[in-house]
């Protein structure tokens, strides 16, 4: 084991003193390598730190809702065609209140206007002299709050009350509130907005939301009022029933948002969603549903495949550089066999056996691509730092990307480096001798 342990630091002495000894064709030896390991470490940052910012964006939302659609990411997901999906009819008033009425494990209903796929209704907001851009405009009802979860950072939501009488309240997003009222630090509460053509008052502000990647999404841009009031002012209806008891209506853009109660599975709660759903748009058992039913674990489970399908890619096209850099060391380690031939002759007759050679220029193949790849981990980790100082952008410097990192290139320099290692190692060492 001593003789193993001196030969070991005898070979990576010989190691350092070849990079050394050669700086630049070192350097451009191990360019691909670190190119490669700089991309993997670089971009896993940001690909984890967006994926993060995803997960809590998505998680804010509530674990346990689940949302009913006429379609959603998970229709295009199973591979539905759009033009099918469109056949579906929209959701009603009236779906709204049989799961109110029929439902033995649902905790709220929440019937929600311009919140699903479709067009969104889009005004401004106006208080004194400002204004804001068009920003989309929810109707819902007193459970909307409770079931995005989106904090209050002032007043309150509106109630039972003001949705049965249709009052004229609204809660405004973060953004309109920051427009309107922050900068003169003026308390929003109470106040009088005009939204589009129509006064409200306002009873509340919401917190800002986490957004994916710490860009501004316009996930902020809104304002909600009661859903009695939408259909009024902007005339649109979502409780007229047609042929079969299937929905009519005008409004297109409906969701309905559900919680199950405490201490009901989820998987019950929406197995009840779908058996009412069902019969309200009076479905066959043999008729696949025409409607969507949603919740967080499947937009996880999407942004799961399309994420693990980005960093396959990326290990793709880093492994390209890899092998050019590895390429690069096959090169360089055998013409450092050529030029080093009397010294393996001398060794060989020195009593060195064929193993110690060849671990020998595997340590120099492996000690000189892991000088890429810490090269590499420095660049991007630097990388992902430098963005997220400059752009706020999330980062995750995970310790198992710089293993990965170090461990590609390690495997790279034995990889590519195994060949002149084994041309070094059978060399006859009376010819290698008599090499000039």
């Amino acid at each position: 084991m001593a003789i193993r342990a001196a030969l070991v630091k005898e070979v990576v002495g010989m190691a350092f003193e070849t990079v050394r000894a050669n700086k630049m064709r070192s350097g451009l030896t191990v360019l691909g390598v670190v190119i490669g390991i700089t991309s993997i470490v670089g971009m896993t940052s940001l690909i984890r730190g967006f994926d993060q910012s995803l997960r809590d964006m998505i998680g804010a939302i509530g674990p346990n809702t689940i949302f009913v659609q006429r379609f959603g990411v998970s229709s295009f997901a199973n591979g539905a065609e759009l033009t099918e999906l469109l056949k579906r009819p929209s959701l009603s008033l009236s779906d709204a209140r049989a799961l109110e009425e029929q439902g033995t494990t649902l905790e709220y209903i929440d019937l929600e206007l311009g919140a699903g796929p479709g067009p969104v209704t889009q005004q401004r907001v106006f208080y004194r002299d400002l204004k804001t851009k068009p920003l989309v405009v929810f109707g819902t009802s007193e459970h909307f709050a409770a079931g995005t979860r989106i904090p209050i950072l002032a007043g309150r939501y509106f109630n039972g009350t003001e949705l049965q009488y249709r009052r004229n309240v609204v809660v405004l997003g973060n953004t309109p509130y920051k427009l309107l009222f922050e900068p003169d630090g003026v308390d929003p509460i109470g106040k009088l907005v005009r939204v589009g053509n129509q006064r409200f008052e306002v009873v509340g502000v919401f917190d800002a939301r986490p957004s994916a990647g710490g860009f501004s999404l316009g996930q902020d841009d809104f304002v909600v009022i009661p859903h009695t009031a939408y259909q009024r002012i902007f005339g649109l209806r979502v409780d007229s029933v047609g042929r079969g008891g299937r929905p009519v209506g005008t409004m297109t853009n409906v969701q309905i948002s559900v919680l199950p109660r405490e201490g009901v599975d989820q998987k019950d709660a929406i197995a009840e969603v779908q058996r009412i759903m069902r019969i309200r748009h009076g479905l066959k058992l043999d008729e696949p549903d025409d409607f969507d039913i949603s919740t967080q674990d499947q937009f996880l489970q999407l942004w799961d495949t399309i994420s693990q399908g980005t960093f396959f890619a990326l290990v793709v096209i880093s492994s390209i550089a890899l092998m050019v850099g590895g390429i690069g060391v096959m090169a360089i380690m055998s013409i450092s066999v050529t030029e080093r031939t009397r010294e393996i002759g001398v060794r060989k007759a020195l009593g060195a056996r064929r193993a110690e050679i060849l671990f020998q220029f595997l340590l120099e193949a492996a000690f000189l691509t892991s000088v890429g790849g810490l090269l590499g981990i420095a660049l991007g980790a630097s990388i992902g730092w430098a963005v997220h100082l400059i752009s706020g952008f999330p980062i995750s410097l995970p310790w198992w990307s710089f293993a990965l990192g170090l461990g590609f290139s390690a495997a790279v320099g034995i990889f590519f480096g195994m060949y002149p290692a084994v041309k070094a190692s059978r060399l006859d060492p009376i010819e290698a001798l008599r090499y000039e």
